[in-house]
């Protein structure tokens, strides 16, 4: 087989790469329309289901991206093709392993383009995978029920130059919400938040939906999870206007804030697209107070309310118990690691930030500011108000974006083929020197 070959050839792996060799576990069918179900009771006993899609069939629908010219190859003899250049120590082009990624028909061959994707990024050539053929390669693993592989590449995008657009971010998102793996499609939203991606109003719509449904399950949090999910909520919620977007930044500095007093602040920036000043709970604060002195209808979330409610409980209960074992501890507290001083500083705030905020629930409440609906059920709304017309730009934009990049593919193709009969014009001229040596 020549993976096998290609595999021999190979000189540097990742764990991540080796485990091909692992049983494969039976690929699974990629459910559509799933969404949300609505139980509705109806004439007695009957019961009808309905389901409620995300993104509409026609903007996930993959008939444009397969009507373009096929450009069909034996992935057999490209791979040998690919390993002998590797071997010469030669540059593979983005053409070749496009080629691979656009002919794959099986998921054993999505396991194979990921090596050759790996190999690409590891080449003189790592910079010039084109945005096409990272877009093929997650319409294929969707394609053949290798959504895992798309989302691992996605993860490690370092390892194998994985930057969707904001397109392909959306039908990857949303096809995890269509499961109902509100985790996998927050680990995809995460990937949109570190690349500051929420320009599109549909990205910004399905990166909600996902994050309030994944929370709204109670999960087990990390810290690392928690700063990821706060990053996310805050800056997707500065994209959106109104009770949402507000609800969403506040709950987003909330767990921001809860890590920044667990770790300090070079624990909340580092790697993030964030403020690296200390004060994330008093951007939390912030947002509520400008809520409550807006003229406007804008409210927060009551759960969004609360969170930071229990949050700064805990938190003060922490610290006075924190404050007992310092003055029990003797020498022992003595031995503890030293505090930054800003973050100290910080934590020294918590009695202020609990005080204010009492002021500020008093005032939100008094002023009808505190929607008692859950974020999850303010987006839920917007989806079902905002998403459908946000879907129309996106997919003009595709349609240009899919004409550029063809354009562009058949360019490279010429490109090609007009330095392969060059190539071969040469060789021929050599030849014909040399004959000519030989007789002179």
């Amino acid at each position: 087989m020549y993976l096998s070959k290609a595999l021999s050839h190979s000189t540097v792996l990742l764990p991540s790469v080796i485990y091909w060799y692992r049983p494969k576990m039976a690929a699974y069918t990629l459910k559509r329309c799933l969404g949300a179900v609505k139980v509705i009771h109806k004439c007695g006993s009957h019961r009808f289901i309905a389901r409620r899609c995300l993104l509409s069939t026609a903007y996930t629908d993959t008939k444009l991206w397969d009507a373009r010219e096929k450009d069909h190859q034996n992935l057999a003899l490209l791979a040998a093709l690919m390993d002998r250049t590797y071997d010469r120590n030669f540059p593979v082009s983005s053409l070749s392993i496009s080629r691979f990624v656009d002919n794959i028909s099986s998921r054993e061959e999505v396991d194979q383009a990921e090596y050759y994707l790996y190999k690409f990024r590891h080449s003189p050539n790592c910079w010039y995978l084109r945005d096409w053929t990272v877009h093929s390669w997650v319409r294929q693993c969707l394609r053949y029920g290798a959504r895992d592989k798309a989302l691992h590449t996605l993860k490690n995008k370092v390892q194998y130059g994985m930057f969707p657009d904001d397109f392909t971010f959306n039908i990857l998102i949303d096809s995890f919400i269509k499961d109902e793996d509100f985790k996998g499609a927050c680990s995809v939203v995460e990937e949109v938040m570190l690349q500051e991606s929420f320009d599109l109003p549909t990205t910004q719509i399905l990166s909600l939906y996902a994050l309030s449904n994944y929370l709204a399950t109670k999960p087990e949090l990390s810290m690392s999870d928690e700063r990821a999910l706060g990053a996310s909520l805050l800056i997707s919620g500065l994209k959106q206007d109104g009770s949402i977007g507000l609800s969403a930044q506040l709950l987003g500095c909330a767990l921001l804030g809860k890590v920044e007093m667990a770790a300090g602040i070079h624990a909340v920036f580092r790697g993030m697209p964030l403020m690296w000043t200390p004060g994330y709970l008093g951007r939390a604060l912030a947002v509520m107070e400008r809520v409550a002195a807006a003229p406007g209808d804008g409210k927060l979330s009551k759960d969004a309310v609360d969170y930071l409610e229990g949050l700064l409980q805990d938190l003060s209960s922490a610290s006075d118990s924190s404050g007992e074992d310092d003055e029990s501890g003797g020498e022992e507290g003595k031995k503890e690691e030293e505090v930054d001083e800003d973050d100290q500083a910080e934590r020294d705030k918590l009695p202020l930030y609990a005080s204010r905020f009492k002021d500020l629930v008093g005032q939100l409440q008094s002023r009808g500011k505190v929607d008692p609906s859950p974020l999850q059920v303010l987006v839920s709304s917007l989806v079902q108000q905002s998403l459908a017309s946000a879907e129309g730009p996106d997919m003009e934009q595709y349609q240009r974006k899919v004409g550029e990049w063809e354009a562009e593919r058949q360019q490279l193709i010429r490109r090609e083929k007009e330095m392969r009969e060059r190539a071969e014009e040469e060789r021929r001229a050599r030849q014909a020197a040399k004959a000519a040596a030989k007789q002179g």
